[in-house]
C-alpha cells in the first residue's frame, strides 16, 4: 500500500498515553496491530519484510490536538498500482512502435517511479483515454458503489469474483481481484486452501504462474482483439473499492479508525490521502446479456437440429473459440465457461442468430506445456463441431496474420507491455510464456494451411519456439533467422492424447 504522507515522514499510531480523544478512537475501533501477520505473495520479489515496525506513538508539543495516522506498508495492503496506460486493449500505431526500442524501452524501476498514490476513490486512477465507452462504464460502477449499490460476490468458482452493478442494479461486468484469486492471500473461499494443505504435491497448476489470472483475462481480450475474433467480452485491468470485497482485519480496522478520527479531530484529515479501504486491482470483464452456458444450448441443439445457415454460424463462432484457446493455451476450457446466445429467426434484431462468448480466461498463458499429472485438455475437442475442418472464412480471417512473424512479434510486444506492469513480473518467465504461444501459433498456421480439423490440431506435436539470442535483430523477422523451434516430448501421467 502506498504511503499517505510524504516519503520522508514517519506516520505515528496511537499509544496508550496519547490524548484522550484519540485514545477513545483507538479503543472504539479495536486497533490491535500486534496481531498483524506477514502476508506473502507468490513470485513477489519486492514484498516488504515481515519485520516492518507498524508505527510508533508520538505527542505533538505545543498543540492541543493529537495526530492520528499510521505507517502503511505493502505487507497489509493491496498490490502495487498497475499503470492505467498499460492496461488498455488498443494497439499503438506502427510508427510509434518503431520509435521504441524492444524489451528494454522501459525498466521496472522507472515504472515504479511513475506509480502514484490513489486518492479517495478508485476513479482517481481509472483512466481509459483510448476507450471512453469503457471508462464511462467504470465510472457508473464507481458511482453505484458510492451510492450503496455494492458488488455481489459470485457463489460459483474457487476464488473471489463479483458482479458489479450500476445505480439501478443492472449488472455491468465481472470483477476478479488479484488478491482474491484461487491461491491469493485474500481468497474468501476455502476450497484452494484445503487443496494446498491436503494435497501439496498437486498444488496449483505447475505450468502456470500463480496469481496472474487477472492479467491472463486481460491478455486474452487483447489477443481476441488483435486477431479480430470477437468472442471475448472486453476486459481491462481496473481498480475498485467496495465493502463487500474481502479485506483483512488490519485494513478494515485502519479504515474504521481513520473515519472515527476524522469525525473527532477534523484537522487530522490533512494527513490522509485516502480514508477508506484500499483499492483492489483486478480484471473487469463486461457482462454479456442473453447468454447461457454452452452445455445448455448444445443439448438443445442435439434434440432440435439447427437450420443449415444457423449451423454454419455456430461452426464459424466455434472455430474462433478454438483459435483463441489454442493460441493462449487455455488450461480451463470446459463447457461451463463459454457461453452461447441463440435467437431464433424472427426473434432477434441482430444479423447473427448465434454468438459465442469466451469467459473465464484466467488460467491461460502457461510458461510450459502441461507435463506433470494432468493434461488440461480442451473439452471442446470432444464435440461434433471439432470434427469439421476449419472453414475458408476462418482461414481468411486469421491465417495471413498468424503466418506473419512480424505480426506475431508485435503481439508479443503488446503482451510484454501488459504483463510487465505487474510488480511480480519476471522477464525470463514471460519469455517462456511467449515461446509456448509462438509454438501454438506455428501449429495453428500449419493446421489451417493443411485444412485440418480442430481435433487434429490438438493432436499435433507440441512445439516451443524460442527467440535466438543473436541474429534476427532487424525490422523484418523470419522464423529461420530469429527463432529456434523444438518439440516438447514430455507428456503428463494422465493424458488422452
Amino acid at each position: 500500500m502506498m504511503s499517505e504522507c510524504e516519503p520522508n515522514e514517519t506516520d505515528p499510531v496511537v499509544a496508550d498515553d496519547i490524548a484522550p480523544v484519540a485514545a477513545a478512537a483507538a479503543s472504539t475501533t479495536d486497533l490491535n496491530f500486534r496481531s498483524q501477520e506477514p502476508l506473502l505473495t507468490l513470485f513477489d520479489r519486492n514484498t516488504v519484510g515481515s519485520g516492518t515496525n507498524p508505527g510508533v506513538a508520538i505527542r505533538i508539543s505545543g498543540s492541543c490536538e493529537s495526530v492520528l495516522t499510521e505507517l502503511e506498508t505493502d505487507g497489509s495492503g493491496e498490490e502495487t498500482l498497475l499503470l492505467p496506460c498499460l492496461s488498455g486493449g488498443t494497439s499503438s500505431p506502427r510508427g510509434e512502435r518503431q520509435k521504441r526500442t524492444r524489451r528494454n524501452r522501459r525498466s521496472s524501476s522507472s515504472d515504479k517511479d511513475n506509480l502514484t498514490s490513489p486518492g479517495n476513490s478508485s476513479g482517481d486512477f481509472n483512466h481509459f483515454p483510448g476507450d471512453p465507452e469503457f471508462g464511462d462504464i467504470i465510472q457508473r460502477a464507481e458511482q453505484a458503489i458510492e451510492g450503496g449499490v455494492f458488488p455481489e460476490r459470485i457463489s460459483q468458482g474457487s476464488s473471489g469474483s463479483y458482479f458489479v452493478k450500476d445505480s439501478k442494479g443492472k449488472i455491468l461486468g465481472v470483477f476478479k481481484p488479484k488478491s482474491e484469486e484461487p491461491y491469493g492471500h485474500l481468497n474468501p473461499k476455502w476450497t484452494k486452501y484445503f487443496h494446498k494443505l491436503c494435497c501439496p504435491c498437486c498444488f496449483g497448476r505447475g505450468c502456470l504462474i500463480p496469481n496472474q489470472g487477472y492479467l491472463s483475462e486481460v491478455a486474452a481480450s487483447l489477443v481476441d482483439t488483435r486477431l479480430g475474433l470477437g468472442v471475448v467480452p472486453k476486459t481491462k485491468a481496473v481498480y475498485l473499492v467496495s465493502e463487500t470485497f474481502h479485506y483483512n482485519t488490519i485494513d478494515r480496522a485502519k479504515s474504521r479508525g481513520k473515519k472515527y478520527a476524522l469525525e473527532m479531530v477534523p484537522k487530522v484529515g490533512r494527513h490522509f490521502h485516502r480514508v477508506g479501504l484500499p483499492p483492489k486491482l483486478g480484471s473487469f470483464q463486461l457482462f454479456v446479456e442473453g447468454y447461457h452456458e454452452a452445455d445448455y444450448w448444445l443439448r438443445r441443439f442435439e434434440a432440435e437440429p439447427l437450420p443449415e445457415n444457423i449451423r454454419k454460424q455456430l461452426q464459424s463462432q466455434f472455430e474462433r473459440l478454438v483459435i483463441l484457446d489454442y493460441v493462449i493455451r487455455n488450461t480451463d476450457r470446459g463447457n461451463d465457461n463459454w457461453l452461447i446466445k441463440y435467437e431464433k429467426p424472427g426473434e432477434g434484431e441482430g444479423e447473427k442468430a448465434i454468438q459465442i462468448a469466451a469467459i473465464d480466461n484466467g488460467l491461460a498463458f502457461p510458461f510450459k506445456h502441461p507435463d506433470e499429472w494432468r493434461a488440461y485438455p480442451f473439452h471442446w475437442a470432444c464435440l461434433p463441431q471439432a470434427k469439421v475442418p476449419f472453414s475458408q472464412e476462418t482461414r481468411e480471417l486469421v491465417l495471413s496474420r498468424l503466418s506473419d512473424m512480424n505480426f506475431v512479434q508485435d503481439l508479443c510486444e503488446d503482451l510484454y507491455e501488459l504483463f510487465m506492469a505487474d510488480k511480480g513480473f519476471d522477464k525470463t518467465m514471460f519469455e517462456r510464456q511467449m515461446s509456448v504461444m509462438r509454438g501454438q501459433i506455428l501449429n495453428l498456421s500449419q493446421a489451417l494451411k493443411d485444412n485440418k480439423t480442430p481435433i487434429q490440431l490438438v493432436q499435433m506435436p507440441r512445439v516451443v519456439v524460442e527467440r535466438r539470442r543473436t541474429g534476427g535483430q532487424g525490422r523484418v523477422v523470419t522464423l529461420g533467422t530469429a527463432f529456434t523451434q523444438t518439440f516438447h516430448c514430455k507428456r503428463p501421467f494422465f493424458s488422452s492424447w
